[in-house]
């Protein structure tokens, strides 16, 4: 266990050392949620005086947003460096190591995780210098666990498809997964305003349960009714998606 623990420390730490020796790879991914919470804000900013916003400024209506797109762009990132390291050798050298394979998958994942604070903690001080109410404690907590589980979520899925195309050419792909996922929620409007089809997605699709349980932060009080059902949410697609990552790297050979 005290080897397992290392190993993932190291890969923690090898991912995050990339920020700093590349930090240009990095600053399209943190710098586009905010860049979306600007754009949109100032061309919908004008929404929220419907009475379904219940007076809520548009700005904080979508931050929450910004942060889960924040979390499914290191998810994807996060597909794309393996990928890379596939096709430079480096992987298959890591695979020769003393370690499990699941070992070393919990390492990729867990990187995704503490990554996606970068975008999230930009956009949310850009945020909070234009005027958007800083929620509770409690509340920025329950976020930033949240946007941690969904990126492990989201790199889970990503991992899946570089053990399985093994080129960056497949970064499309891994990109789209959160695109959807977050697209087909209440993301831009309250659920009175979309469409009956939207509706309905969004009633099933677990993304919605995350992002509501973002959202409570800064909306209203926290409550354990849009707390758990969040937190099982994201327990539940990193258990699928997990499973789905886990199986490719179980196949993979070289």
């Amino acid at each position: 266990m005290t080897q397992s623990i290392r190993v993932v420390r190291a890969l923690v730490r090898r991912a995050l050392n990339e920020i700093l020796r590349v930090p240009g790879a990095a600053i399209p991914g943190v710098l586009a949620p905010t860049i979306f919470m600007l754009g949109l804000s100032s061309v919908f900013g004008k929404a929220s005086a419907l009475s379904a916003y219940h007076a809520v400024d548009f700005r904080t209506f979508i931050v929450p947003v910004g942060l889960l797109q924040g979390a499914g762009f290191t998810g994807a990132a996060t597909g794309v460096n393996l990928a890379r390291d596939i096709e430079q050798g480096w992987f298959d050298r890591l695979l020769l190591a003393p370690a499990p394979r699941a070992t070393l998958l919990t390492g990729v994942v867990a990187s995704a995780a503490l990554r996606a604070l970068l975008p999230g903690t930009f956009l949310l001080i850009v945020a909070f210098s234009l005027g958007v109410a800083v929620p509770s404690l409690l509340g920025l907590l329950i976020a930033a666990v949240l946007v941690m589980g969904l990126a492990c979520a989201m790199a889970c899925f990503s991992v899946t498809l570089a053990l399985r195309f093994r080129t960056q050419q497949a970064a499309p792909l891994m990109q789209i997964a959160s695109f959807v996922g977050v697209l087909f929620t209440t993301s831009y409007a309250p659920k009175p305003l979309l469409q009956d089809w939207l509706r309905v997605v969004a009633d099933v699709n677990p993304v919605t349960r995350v992002l509501e349980g973002v959202r409570q932060g800064f909306i209203g009080g926290v409550t354990w009714a849009h707390t758990w059902p969040a937190l099982l949410s994201v327990a539940g697609l990193i258990a699928v998606l997990g499973w789905f990552a886990a199986r490719g790297l179980r196949r993979y050979s070289f």
